[in-house]
């Protein structure tokens, strides 16, 4: 408000116009499991608490190495072979609470509060992520654990309240046919769920393990978590994670017929089931193969792809968190074009990177009534579309004998 009086010259600075919209973070995993830290150093030693780990030397200083009925080293070393990404870590074991790592349990991994120092424990644990390191994961995986159906479905809840993707497996042993069944009301595993935030997984995956010289199977989210952080990387988030090459494994539990022109393949049969699963035929090595959350196919809405599913999740998160400068303004026209070309701005960038095929932000005066604008409230459209994977591509061929004119001529 200007001086009651002044005799002289002044400068009132007003802030107008486009701001910064910073993108989230999407190649970070959030890992829940059980760590050796018996053989960890004290001072790195971690209980329902997450930890950045962005290497290997940092994951065997905070979590220990391999060892039997342990999940973390296990899958970090699974993540870091796909060659990039962060992992925030929970250990759950707590050689003070548990004789054994047999003794921890799925509420343990589902967490809570602690009654006594009021902290999140497990999965919950990741909602004061973006408090402590100003981003959360945007994959969660539990290995081993999330075969229980009670895990999967808390997954799904820290997955919808922070924007994450859950990735989950098939128990060890079921069969394509069970993993398929498993999708119904009949099934007894845990895939019956229909969220577009829950991808799921089939089947386990043979790695060497050089400490007995023998393969083992290990569960295949983790390794689908690293290709997913690896790609965000090197692609981009908007790029799908299927047809990728898994890095690090030299079998699978079992050997799917994988033919790129066969529905009835066995890999078609499972995508066709909402199930990601291995294609491996002659001369391809082992990929990713699915496109499609749990959401499919009872769902037909395209947020059923992975990547679309994700990228707005980026979109929605970058747009809100970037309103902070905005907050509590004068609501006039400078604020509504402020906001409107901020978010058209972004928009615009990421149509250049490849994100969205196209997109707008506008202020429609008819759903803003005086009424709400006087409580404090504006509301704005958000239109956007992103590519979509060529997950289908046909030919018509004819055959045209008025071709043969050509011979001779």
């Amino acid at each position: 408000m200007p001086a009651s009086y002044l005799h002289g010259v002044e400068t009132i600075e007003i802030e107008k116009g486009a701001r910064t919209i910073r993108t989230v973070k999407t190649a970070v995993v959030g890992l829940v499991g059980t760590a050796p830290i018996q053989d960890v150093e004290d001072e790195y030693k971690t209980i329902n608490e997450p930890v950045l780990i962005s290497s290997d030397v940092d994951a065997v200083k905070y979590f220990g190495t391999a060892k039997d009925g342990f999940t973390i080293p296990q899958a970090l070393d699974a993540i870091f072979d796909q060659g990039a990404g962060v992992v925030l870590v929970v250990n759950v074991f707590n050689p003070d609470k548990h004789e054994s790592v047999a003794d921890v349990t799925k509420a343990d991994i589902i967490g809570g509060v602690d009654s006594v120092t009021g902290k999140r424990t497990g999965l919950q644990t990741f909602k004061d992520c973006y408090s402590l390191f100003g981003y959360f994961p945007k994959t969660i995986i539990a290995p081993v654990y999330c075969e229980d159906t009670a895990v999967v479905s808390e997954m799904q809840v820290i997955c919808d309240k922070i924007r994450a993707i859950g990735i989950v497996d098939a128990p060890v042993g079921t069969t394509v046919q069970d993993a398929i069944k498993g999708r119904g009301p009949q099934g007894t595993i845990n895939f019956n769920t229909s969220s577009d935030r829950i991808v799921l997984c089939y089947p386990h995956l043979k790695v060497y393990n050089s400490a007995s010289d023998s393969n083992v199977l290990e569960p295949y989210s983790q390794r689908l978590a690293g290709v997913m952080a690896a790609k965000d990387v090197d692609k981009g988030y908007h790029w799908s994670p299927s047809n990728t090459e898994i890095k690090g494994i030299i079998g699978v539990e079992k050997q799917l017929t994988s033919m790129i022109n066969d529905p009835t393949s066995e890999v078609n049969t499972l995508n066709e089931a909402g199930i990601v699963t291995v294609f491996n035929s002659y001369g391809t090595g082992f990929k990713t193969w699915g496109n499609r959350s749990a959401a499919y196919p009872t769902s037909t809405n395209v947020t059923n792809f992975i990547n679309i599913r994700r990228t707005a999740d980026i979109l929605h998160e970058s747009v809100e968190y970037s309103m902070l400068q905005f907050i509590d303004y004068p609501i006039d026209n400078g604020l509504i074009e402020s906001i409107t070309e901020t978010v058209n701005s972004f928009i615009r960038t990421l149509i250049g990177r490849g994100a969205l095929i196209d997109g707008k932000c506008t202020y429609n005066a008819d759903k803003n009534p005086v009424t709400e604008i006087a409580n404090g409230h504006i509301l704005f459209d958000v239109e956007f579309m992103p590519p979509v994977p060529a997950e289908r591509i046909t030919f018509e061929s004819f055959i045209d004998i008025e071709l043969l004119k050509s011979l001779g001529a």
